[in-house]
Order: C-alpha cells, then structure tokens, then sequence
C-alpha cells in the first residue's frame, strides 16, 4: 500500500502547479484515510481520473468490498477531477455524492473511472463508475463538488469583508 507510483498529468497541469511550488502528486492523491484503503489514482486529467483500489482490508462482516470504501474510491476520484478542473485558483469541496451498489466483490482490485458530467465556474459533477477485475459494474457513483476560491486568491472571502 505504501509503495511509490507515478501519477499521469497533463504537462499543462504539472507546469500551473509547478510554478506555485506545488507538489501535484501529493496535492492530488488519496489523502490518509486513501492511502489506508490503498487507493492508487493511476491517470488524472479533468476529463478523466481513473484510480485502483484492493478488496482486501476494504469488506464489510460478509466478506464483501465494503459501500463505504466504494464511496472513498468515488469520492477522491471525483475530487481530483473537479480540482483539475477548477485550476489552481480554486479548491473543490464534495457537497453530494450517491453511490448505486450492483454487485459485490470478494477480492482483486476494483478500478473506478470518473468523468465529468457538469463542468461549471462554481460546480463540477462526476459520475464514477467502479469495476471490478471482470469488468463488472460494481457500483455506480455521482459527486458533486462545490468550487471555491483557493485561500489566498482574489476570489476569497475573508472575515472583514461582506
């Protein structure tokens, strides 16, 4: 779970985030509740962000991949999408995400595919879809995220003003 792998970013990406000294791979990833579940995000772009995560260490009491570890998976991959998407000026807060669970998985890997539904200046939706290693439809996601200004940008709010 801890191992080093490469994330797939468009160069025009890697360069915005360079310029601001900006890790994109650590920005970007599962986060620490991610990286315990062993999520991997394998290829990211606003139109596409695709991530693996095992079944293993991820089941519910009837061995079956857990609905909230899909969720995890759904939500960080939808998330990177919608940053991708807002640009460097902006951040992405999930402010609804469902998830329609198909079938269960006992182990492997499931791999979850997100693209972009709506990509608006303040919202940016997903739909998720997680597979298992079959190619099976294990579940069905949709995120929406609100986008908002970055802490420190023009944009932002701050408490003096109204």
């Amino acid at each position: 779970m801890g191992e080093q792998h490469h994330v797939k970013f468009p160069q025009e990406v890697i360069d915005e985030y360079a310029a601001l000294g900006i890790d994109l791979v650590a920005m970007f990833s599962a986060g620490h509740l991610g990286t315990r579940m062993g999520v991997r995000i394998v290829e990211a772009s606003a139109d596409r962000v695709v991530g693996t995560m095992p079944v293993e260490g991820n089941t519910q009491p009837y061995g079956l991949l857990h609905g909230g570890a899909s969720a995890v998976l759904a939500e960080t991959l939808g998330s990177v999408g919608s940053m991708l998407h807002a640009g460097s000026s902006k951040i992405a807060v999930g402010v609804d995400l469902n998830c329609t669970h198909h079938r269960g998985a006992r182990s492997g890997l499931v791999t979850g595919v997100a693209t972009p539904l709506h990509q608006g200046r303040s919202t940016a939706t997903y739909e998720i879809v997680v597979s298992d290693e079959a190619g099976r439809r294990v579940c069905t996601a949709r995120l929406t995220c609100l986008l908002r200004d970055a802490p420190g940008t023009a944009g932002e709010r701050t408490e003096t003003s109204d």
